[in-house]
């Protein structure tokens, strides 16, 4: 009896030995999204601009925390433009004194250990995968180091660099009961609360120098971005009619993304009509269950919506008519705005700023259309890993930048809002819109939804 169990014993762990999935490798799962010599030179740049700027100190850039949530894992915009990796809960360190760049990482990443569950959760190494480092160009070494290292600039007093995620100072995470914090939020109490004696400060406007201008392996991913938005827009547009609900539009509109190859969201789709129509997205999202309505015939329905593909984003708006023809109001006000965003498209060259953009555009809004397109910057902002991407107001205009056009016109006096948006490639001569092929005349638009 005590041979066979024995016996049975060395075969169950023999079995378990074999089962046992091997450890899996960063590259099996993902890949670099843009060249190793495009990722240095990212990081070169924004380095060159803080030295120009007689700064010194450390850049420090946060991953994002490595749990998913019911979602797939996103990676922190800033991490991912320098270094184009998945790692979780890293930290990225770029050193001014000798423009070195390190991640501070964990050996394993946890995602993928389960004690129980042995067979289904293979391990994957971080720290001590070599193709990571081979292949991206930045050195690895642990996280747990990045304590040492911080209490030694401590007693130097030195300075942390960070992106604050707008101009002005440093704003460190409060001590309100009930907050949402930032991986930028938390790293800084952190370091404040361990680490006494190093200073702060705001790098925002040095990162958005380097991110507002796209290389062209991100304009091309963004131009993929644009076309599926428009695809599905189309799509979604066929099914518009009295009876049909917003959030059946939206099933069709982000279903077709994922067809088309889209990872996920950009933001929360805003498809809204009749008296929906007039009001801004947090204020439709303030309820759960706000933004089902059905919609009637007579009412207009705005689409102002966007997909993300590889991490960069799209965002493109267009306005319908629920009965599938304008009325003459309708009509005259949507010719009104879209000639409106044809003069910003017109003017848009390199040289010029959001600044002169807005004074053009004050200028060529009807009188009596002004009260109800007050927007001050508004008229559109920069895209690329987000819909809000790093950018300075008083910037000049150059090639390879990527923004929207989106005058406005809510109007609640008249129940009548009519939205357009398109996205827009500045170029060496002008400017090119990326979301061209979808229709915007009146006209148009009522063919596209008969298909």
């Amino acid at each position: 009896m005590k041979i066979t169990t024995t016996i049975f014993t060395l075969l169950f762990s023999t079995t378990l030995l074999f089962a046992q999935t091997p450890v899996q490798s960063y590259f099996e799962w993902t890949d670099l999204p843009f060249s190793m010599e495009e990722l240095h030179e990212r990081r070169q740049k924004l380095m060159s601009i803080l030295l120009e700027q007689q700064k010194n100190g450390l850049v420090v850039i946060p991953a994002n925390d490595g749990f998913s949530f019911g979602e797939t894992f996103r990676q922190s915009d800033d991490f991912y433009y320098f270094t184009g990796l998945e790692l979780p809960n890293s930290l990225l360190v770029l050193d001014l004194s000798d423009q070195s760049s390190i991640i501070y990482t964990p050996e394993r990443d946890l995602r993928f250990e389960n004690g129980s569950r042995v067979n289904d959760f293979p391990g994957m190494l971080l720290l001590n995968d070599k193709a990571i480092s081979e292949r991206s160009g930045v050195t690895l070494t642990s996280i747990a180091e990045f304590t040492t290292r911080m209490n030694k600039e401590a007693l130097k007093g030195s300075t942390i660099l960070i992106n604050n995620g707008r101009q002005g100072l440093i704003s460190f995470a409060s001590n309100d009961y009930i907050a949402s914090y930032s991986p930028i939020q938390v790293l800084l109490k952190a370091l404040q609360q361990k680490h006494a004696g190093l200073n702060y400060e705001n790098i925002f406007e040095s990162i958005a120098n380097v991110r507002m201008i796209k290389s062209p392996g991100e304009i091309e991913i963004m131009r993929k971005a644009a076309a599926i938005t428009v695809e599905g827009i189309k799509q979604s547009a066929k099914k518009i009619k009295a009876g049909v609900d917003e959030r059946y539009l939206e099933g069709i509109l982000e279903g077709n993304y994922k067809v088309n190859g889209s990872q996920r969201l950009a933001f929360g789709s805003i498809i809204k009509s009749g008296p929906n129509s007039h009001w801004p997205w947090r204020i439709l999202a303030t309820h759960y269950n706000r933004r089902n309505r059905i919609m009637e015939n007579g009412d207009l329905v705005i689409f102002d919506v966007g997909c993300e593909y590889e991490q960069y984003v799209s965002d493109i708006g267009r306005t319908f008519p629920v009965s599938g023809k304008f009325t003459d109001r309708q009509r005259d006000i949507l010719v009104m705005e879209t000639k409106i965003a044809d003069e910003i498209i017109k003017f848009l060259k390199p040289g010029i700023t959001f600044k002169d953009i807005q004074t053009l555009t004050n200028s060529i809004i009807p009188e009596d259309a002004k009260k109800y397109m007050q927007v001050g910057l508004f008229f559109g902002h920069h895209l690329g890993l987000s819909t809000g991407d790093p950018s300075l107001s008083d910037a000049q205009l150059q090639p390879g930048m990527i923004f929207t056009v989106e005058p406005w016109y809510y109007n609640h006096d008249e129940n009548i809002s009519v939205f357009t948006e398109d996205m827009i490639l500045i170029t060496k001569n002008g400017c090119e819109v990326l979301s061209s092929d979808l229709p915007r005349t009146p006209e148009a638009l009522e063919a596209l939804m008969k298909g």
